[in-house]
Formats: C-alpha cells, sequence, structure tokens
C-alpha cells in the first residue's frame, strides 16, 4: 500500500445517520483485534504535529475512544506530567485500554495507580484540559450528542482536539455500488463546515476545521479489502443487511479491477478532517425584562450628561 495525491471533490448529499447497533457490534470485533486500526495510528500521528499550535500545556488529559483511536503512549510522551484517562464505547474496548495503559511495575512500586478507564456517560464533569478524540466522531450515532459530551468532561478553557472521516471518503466506490445496485457503502459523512457550526451549538468557542486529502492504493483487490475491514465495515442505516455470498465476493474484486490507475494499482481516496475548540467561560444571562430603582436611573442619566 502507498499514498499519493487523490482526485478531486466528490459531492455528496442526503441523511447522515450511522447505525447504532452496527456502531457496537464492529467495535465488538475490532476490540479483539491486535492493535488499533493502521490508518488510525498514522493519523493520531498527524493530530500530534498540530498540538504544538496550542499554548496549553494540559494538565489533565481525557482520551475519547483510546484504543481505536491509536494514539498509545504518544500523549503521556507529549504531556509527561499529566494526568491521562481514558473513555471507552464498550467493555470489550475498556479491557483493552486498561491493558494497554496499566503502568509498568517500577511505576506502581513508586505508587501510579492503575489507568483510569470509563464508559463515556461515567466521565467526571467540567474535569479535563484536553479532549483528544481521534477518528471516531464520524461513527457516532448522535454527533451532536458526543459533541456536547465533550464540552460537558472539559473545563473552562480546556480544549478538543479531534479527527474523523469526512464525505469526500472511498468516493471511488460509490459509482460501483450504485451501478451494481449493492445499496449505500457507507454514511454520508459530516461537513467539516457543519461540524464546525455544530461545535458552535454544543457550546465551543473558536472552531478551527482543515481536512487532508489521502489518497492509497493497492497490488490486488484482497489487500484492499483487508485494509478496509481492519477499519471497521458500512456503518449506513440503508447499507444491505443480508449476508453477501462467495461469488458476491468474487463480483465485487472483479469490479475493484475498474480502480486501477496508469501505475497499475487499485486506488481508493480519504478526506481525514481535523478541528480543535476551546471551552469558553459560561456567558451571563441577561433577563428579557431589567428593573430599575428610580435612583439607580438617576444615576445613570448624570453619568451620561443629561
Amino acid at each position: 500500500m502507498s499514498a499519493e495525491p487523490s482526485p478531486p471533490k466528490y459531492e455528496t448529499a442526503g441523511p447522515r445517520e450511522v447505525d447504532a447497533l452496527a456502531v457496537a457490534r464492529h467495535a465488538r470485533r475490532l476490540a479483539q483485534a491486535e492493535a488499533a486500526p493502521w490508518l488510525h495510528v498514522e493519523i493520531a500521528a498527524r493530530m500530534a504535529e498540530r498540538l504544538p499550535i496550542i499554548k496549553l500545556q494540559p494538565k489533565r488529559v481525557l482520551q475519547w475512544s483510546a484504543f481505536l483511536g491509536g494514539a498509545g503512549q504518544m500523549l503521556v510522551k507529549t504531556y509527561p506530567q499529566a494526568e491521562q484517562r481514558y473513555a471507552e464505547l464498550t467493555a470489550d474496548l475498556r479491557a483493552r485500554s486498561m491493558a494497554a495503559n496499566r503502568p509498568a511495575w517500577w511505576q506502581r512500586l513508586r505508587g501510579n495507580a492503575e489507568a483510569v478507564v470509563q464508559a463515556p456517560d461515567a466521565v467526571a464533569t467540567g474535569r479535563a484540559e484536553l479532549v483528544w478524540a481521534n477518528m471516531c466522531l464520524h461513527a457516532s450515532p448522535d454527533l451532536p450528542a458526543t459533541l456536547k459530551a465533550w464540552h460537558t468532561a472539559l473545563a473552562v478553557d480546556g480544549f478538543v482536539m479531534f479527527s474523523c472521516l469526512g464525505p469526500d471518503s472511498l468516493v471511488e466506490l460509490r459509482p460501483i455500488f450504485e451501478r451494481m445496485a449493492w445499496g449505500k457503502i457507507g454514511p454520508d459523512w459530516w461537513d467539516m463546515h457543519d461540524i464546525g457550526d455544530a461545535m458552535v451549538v454544543a457550546g465551543f468557542a473558536d472552531p478551527v476545521m482543515d481536512q487532508e486529502r489521502i489518497s492509497l492504493t493497492w497490488a490486488d483487490g484482497e489487500a484492499l479489502l483487508r485494509d478496509l475491514r481492519a477499519l471497521g465495515g458500512n456503518l449506513a442505516p440503508t447499507r444491505f443487511k443480508g449476508c453477501r455470498g462467495r461469488t458476491w465476493r468474487q463480483t465485487l474484486l472483479a469490479q475493484l479491477e475498474s480502480l486501477r490507475g496508469a501505475d497499475g494499482r487499485l486506488k481508493l481516496s480519504l478526506e481525514v478532517v481535523f478541528g480543535h475548540a476551546f471551552k469558553p467561560k459560561p456567558r451571563v444571562r441577561v433577563s428579557a425584562e431589567s428593573s430599575l430603582s428610580l435612583e439607580e436611573m438617576r444615576a445613570m442619566l448624570r453619568r451620561s450628561g443629561a
């Protein structure tokens, strides 16, 4: 597999929905993998390259979907003095995060406690100074609710940094699935501008969004399908939900041959969206009606020179 420049933008429209049952099923499968998905590890490294633009040195870090996020000990090395906590969707993933982040024996001798790994709804409110969420937002069945959960977990002036797939991902597969009447290849992922708007609605300030386009190539269809399976699976509610047979797989492999470029390799493109934003101080609520005493009105008039 190798990477090279990607094709131009492919417009999409339609409901941006994710099947929650499919998310849980794929999470159970990926929790049994030897390591985090290969792409997530790469994107985690690219996210980390953006951290120096943030001057705040967080003392409490919360990794959201930590095991599948693929950051490993990257944030521990970046913020060695920070308290590290982890939020995981399922019990299987919590077990993997607990094992992956267990202190070494010499750290335990010095009194270092076991890693704190919790379900998202058990995360402390207003504690984290950094919420790190790599390659998980596009798999959220309720994106606005996830953004709100990050906002709730953050302390005032803390920040979130995240990445996810954008709507121009795997666009080369869409004509094939449409031509063969195979249903959708995946959800219609959120556009980065819409995510930025949703962040403002969730209470974040100054969201900064950008994206990278990545082109991946493979020597053959079997390698392509193997890598895609390692990333998860089709989360679209309108996908074909029956069992595919061996004949269908052979037909798919044949159709994938149309993706070969001039170099003889199969090509797929990804759009990866990156974002960060801060949690501002709460605004003072102003009531619809205000009452002033006569003395207060006189004082205001004197100050205005009337």
